[in-house]
């Protein structure tokens, strides 16, 4: 299959938030679409924690991307217009430099001694990417899930980097419920022997620790009344049932032990480590200047020069609820952005973006459109 993904570079050294710096470090991405003469029809899309580069099929690669149907032409994000920009997460394994990749000092995977990561960081080098591709103003920025909280932490350093922001499934900071479940999957992999603060490999792989976070992650990305829907109290039948004392009885829980296969081998777990932290650590009210944290959101999201935005929730939505989207379009509102807020009923949960691409096509094309 060919290979779409590029790289660039990032200035070295790249200073990290919270201390610390990268030398030799990079990003893995990949483009849509052609930059136009004025540079001014540019698209940067941020993901969620696990996604790579690979948003939608294009010349370099013809697979399915994670967001195909939102992603190319005539589609939400039109390539016919928009010249889009995705890069995998800085901190990631998915090609752009985290704590799997080797350190030049050592010779040696990072593992912990990569530095402290923070979503700021993600949305700095991000921004660097798109300036290093002729990119001064984006026309707009679009941030899922975690990369919505990486997009308003780059406008936080940068403000007046992009014209418009699409906020999908996100916060201005996390709640109580995400960080706890965030904290439960961190603390399955530390407690997993195979772990060793950091120091496994393929023959001594904290298999069990990344199953048992990616179980957590899967419960909470769907909502309660999909489980119902899908599996209800479907049991397994006889010869499916596992061997082992209290194993698997119910079709549930069967598709948790499959997906959790599926991801357990295919993302680093210091990786994970590190982004779920920088995920809990957020928190835009940091840069507002104000005592009150939600008043201090409000002034940091006025820094940001923003003219337009779309703020997209579901109501069955747990990690980052839906009272949190309609106060974020609250308060780019109050800051004179022009500020559209869409509200989806999706029994999908936080990853409704990922799967009723319908609706939220409809929504992110007809934001786009307008543009």
């Amino acid at each position: 299959m060919a290979d779409a993904r590029q790289y660039f570079n990032l200035p070295s050294p790249f200073a990290m938030k919270r201390g610390g710096t990268l030398h030799g470090a990079r990003l893995a991405y990949e483009t849509w679409g052609t930059l136009d003469a004025a540079h001014d029809n540019a698209v940067l899309i941020l993901t969620g924690l696990s996604p790579d580069a690979h948003a939608a099929r294009n010349a370099g690669n013809q697979a399915d991307g994670w967001w195909e149907a939102i992603v190319g032409p005539g589609k939400a994000i039109d390539t016919r217009r928009w010249f889009v920009i995705c890069p995998n997460s800085l901190g990631s394994c998915k090609g752009s430099t985290g704590p799997a990749s080797t350190n030049p000092a050592t010779g040696e995977p990072y593992r912990l001694d990569f530095p402290e990561l923070s979503l700021e960081d993600l949305g700095d080098a991000a921004f660097a990417l798109a300036r290093a591709l002729g990119v001064e103003r984006l026309a707009a920025l679009v941030g899922c899930s975690m990369g919505g909280m990486a997009a308003l932490g780059g406008l936080a350093h940068h403000p007046g980097f992009t014209r418009a922001h699409v906020s999908v499934c996100t916060a201005p900071r996390a709640q109580p419920f995400a960080i706890a479940i965030r904290s439960l999957q961190r603390e399955a992999i530390r407690l997993d022997p195979n772990w060793n603060e950091g120091h496994y490999d393929d023959a001594h792989y904290p298999e069990t620790g990344m199953n048992i976070a990616r179980k957590l992650g899967v419960i909470t990305y769907r909502s309660a009344l999909e489980w119902r829907g899908r599996f209800g109290r479907i049991r397994l039948d006889p010869d499916e049932r596992d061997a082992e004392p209290f194993g698997a009885e119910f079709q549930i829980e069967s598709y948790l032990n499959a997906h959790a296969r599926r991801f357990t081998r295919s993302f680093d777990p210091n990786c994970y480590l590190y982004l779920s932290r920088a995920s809990d650590w957020f928190d835009l009210a940091d840069y507002g200047s104000a005592p009150d944290p939600a008043t201090a959101v409000r002034n940091a999201l006025a820094k940001m020069k923003l003219e337009r935005a779309l703020v997209i929730g579901v109501e069955t939505d747990i990690l980052f609820p839906l009272q949190q989207q309609q106060q974020l379009a609250e308060d780019l509102r109050a800051t004179g952005t022009a500020t559209t807020f869409v509200g989806l009923d999706s029994p999908q949960g936080h990853d409704a973006f990922l799967v009723d691409t319908g609706r939220f096509g409809a929504a992110i094309g007809q934001f786009m459109a307008a543009l």
